[in-house]
């Protein structure tokens, strides 16, 4: 039973069909339900770190004492009346002399 099988080398087909499409040897894989269970993952733990912040912040709030604000201090800038008056008639003869 298959004794007397010939142990050369097979010839190759001299024509070849010219339309003939490859099959595709890769096949897709699912990448989208992986990245789906990825994300629900990460929200999970961003959502509980969420909450462990917001607590220990009302912590920290309800454990400082409200401390008031200091008096500000209001400075006055005085301005001084020109020496002066403002002559308006002789700064429009420069302007027209421009």
């Amino acid at each position: 039973m298959g004794k007397n099988k010939p142990k050369g080398k097979k010839q190759k087909n001299v024509f070849r069909v010219a339309k003939k499409q490859p099959k595709n040897k890769n096949k897709t894989k699912p990448v989208t339900t992986t990245l789906k269970h990825i994300n629900a993952v990460k929200n999970e733990k961003v959502e509980s770190l969420d909450q462990m912040f917001t607590e220990v912040q009302k912590d920290v709030q309800s454990v400082s004492k409200p401390v008031a604000p200091e008096p500000k201090k209001q400075t006055q800038v005085v301005r001084e009346p020109p020496k002066e008056s403002v002559n308006v008639d002789n700064a429009a003869q420069l302007f027209s002399q421009l």
